[in-house]
């Protein structure tokens, strides 16, 4: 029977079996040499005997070199410190079992991140009869830290996602995204915060900041000592934010051409306005750097030139190489995203839960970002430090369905993003070529979410003058890393270089490694686009778009 309205539904259930097929192969067909199997196995059998006659012989004498296992109750227990011994071997052999797998890449990513999850989820201290520590702290305190740690859970069941730090210590507005600010414009997908200047005079070229729809904006803006909007009105810019909405239902069908057009397009073209200026400064951080760079080549398709620089952070333009993510990313999942959550979905749309995106970000480092609270909250009944940078983590976004769904076919799965007219954005044939502006773009060396090399790659599609600056760290920590604390370091293009080198290895091996922060080289960069001073303005906004409400507005509030 030829259902009309059930072709779509037809198409993915295919287009997902033959997906799944090819998978269940590629993993068939996974195999270890017969040689390197021997050798494991052989040496296995040797540590395993060691450690035994160590336990029997000289059990004091058992280390284990885990910051899991680093309390002392470990080593003083010889039956616990042999459990945590075996343990990491069990888990450093499953290891080498799955690297020394031959077939398909994918297919072998696949298995190293499973035995990743396992080993970790695996863990003695993970069990409460197998943690001396929490064991002790259980008699200690006559069973309130379990009391406490049950609490602790069934307080996180209640809010729907595991508590990283004492949340109750943080309200946005009072003590995170703090900045004084106004909210100027609105619309069904974004507020605009024009900030305070600090300055008697600022710089005549405006700025603009576009964080990711993924995560909440205050990012860039926790407290007064870490707050990239405060340096920036620190150093005379005038400051702009977009704040994204939280989407509900009434956004479940909203695509990728609307969060261009209504959301970065627009809040460029609002700046403008408000400021009088022709052109503007712009940043895009993380996904925020993907959207600003398509809105930018969308509008330069239209013959309009709006922006006289761009930063993007952490930011992927080419999806060649996307980490560990990539694992994630097949024809069956993307096809299954469409059909559920998707324009071609029954209902035409959906939201992606913030809840879900959390939770797989927070299992690609699954001992710092979730065994470890699982232990601290609820086997030893604590109560996690106040932190605002894991405060802002846990603060999640929902999605549009026909948005995220057209981001993973087009970027993760199909790197369509840098291929000339793949694509067609806001009725624009894309081309990321049309990027001719001064460029800076950063990439955090220790970043699990867009690798450094794939930051770098971006040099190799804008086409006007770049620069490129690497920062020690992480996707988040590498870039909130203010000046004043004098922590890491950063490298930037050796004073020898004339020209970027298409291999991002091939820069760092001539790179100069500065100490202290990014943020003064990008600041000084910054200040050669930025324009003459002029007299700060006395109050935000401008006729066409007073003010609305206070800095950090209602958007941002909204919960998932």
């Amino acid at each position: 029977m030829n259902v009309p309205g059930l072709k779509p539904v037809q198409q993915a259930v295919d287009a997902v079996s033959h997906s799944v097929s090819g998978d269940l192969q590629s993993l068939a067909s996974l195999k270890v040499d017969p040689e390197t199997l021997k050798t494991i196995q052989s040496e296995y059998l040797q540590r395993a005997t060691e450690l035994w006659n160590q336990a029997l012989t000289k059990p004091e004498a058992l280390t284990v070199k885990d910051r899991r296992f680093a309390a002392p109750e470990w080593s003083q227990s010889p039956a616990s410190a042999f459990t945590a011994s075996m343990y990491l071997l069990n888990a450093q052999t499953m290891q080498r079992l799955a690297d020394s797998l031959a077939g398909a890449e994918k297919a072998r990513e696949r298995v190293r991140f499973a035995v990743q999850q396992w080993s970790a989820a695996m863990s003695p201290s993970n069990f409460l009869a197998l943690n001396p520590e929490a064991l002790k702290k259980a008699v200690e305190t006559k069973g309130e830290s379990i009391q406490h740690g049950i609490q602790h859970l069934l307080g996180d069941i209640r809010q729907g996602h595991l508590s990283m730090t004492d949340e109750s210590v943080f309200e946005v507005g009072k003590n995170v995204a703090t900045t004084p600010g106004t909210v100027v414009y609105e619309n069904g997908f974004f507020q605009l915060i024009e900030y305070t200047p600090i300055t008697d005079k600022v710089h005549a070229t405006p700025f603009l900041f576009v964080p990711p729809c993924i995560n909440k904006y205050y990012i860039l803006d926790l407290q007064p000592d870490n707050s990239v909007v405060r340096h920036l009105l620190s150093e005379g810019h005038r400051v702009f934010m977009v704040s994204w909405v939280n989407p509900d239902e009434s956004l479940a069908q909203a695509t990728w051409d609307d969060y261009i057009e209504h959301g970065v397009i627009q809040a460029i073209d609002v700046t403008r306005e408000i400021s009088g200026a022709d052109q503007i400064n712009a940043l895009g951080f993380c996904v925020g750097g993907t959207m600003l760079g398509v809105a930018l080549a969308t509008l330069a398709a239209k013959g309009r030139k709006p922006v006289a620089s761009l930063t993007l952070l952490t930011s992927f333009l080419d999806f060649s190489h996307t980490g560990i993510l990539d694992i994630f990313i097949d024809e069956s999942m993307v096809r299954m995203r469409e059909m559920t959550l998707g324009a071609e979905s029954p209902q035409g749309g959906g939201l992606m839960k913030g809840g879900d995106l959390a939770a797989t970000f927070a299992f690609l480092r699954p001992n710092d970002l979730v065994w470890n609270y699982v232990v601290g909250n609820y086997l030893k009944g604590e109560m996690p430090p106040a932190f605002d940078l894991l405060y802002w983590n846990s603060d999640s976004t929902n999605l549009p369905g026909p948005y995220y769904a057209w981001y993973l076919r087009n970027t993760y799965l199909e790197n369509n993003l840098v291929k000339p007219g793949a694509v067609t954005v806001c009725g624009e044939p894309l081309d990321l070529g049309r990027l001719d502006m001064p460029t800076f773009i950063y990439g955090s060396r220790e970043d699990h979410i867009v690798p450094w090399e794939s930051a770098y790659a971006s040099t190799q599609v804008v086409t006007g003058p770049r620069t490129f600056v690497l920062g020690a760290s992480g996707h988040i920590a590498g870039v909130i890393n203010p000046p004043a604390k004098k922590k890491r370091s950063h490298w930037v293009t050796g004073a020898k270089v004339k020209q970027l080198p298409t291999d991002a290895n091939a820069w760092l091996a001539s790179a100069d490694e500065q100490p202290g922060s990014w943020w003064t080289a990008w600041a000084d960069w910054l200040r050669d686009h930025a324009g003459p001073m002029v007299a700060a303005p006395k109050q935000a906004g401008s006729r066409k778009y007073p003010a609305i409400e206070a800095a950090p507005g209602r958007y941002v509030l909204r919960k998932a």
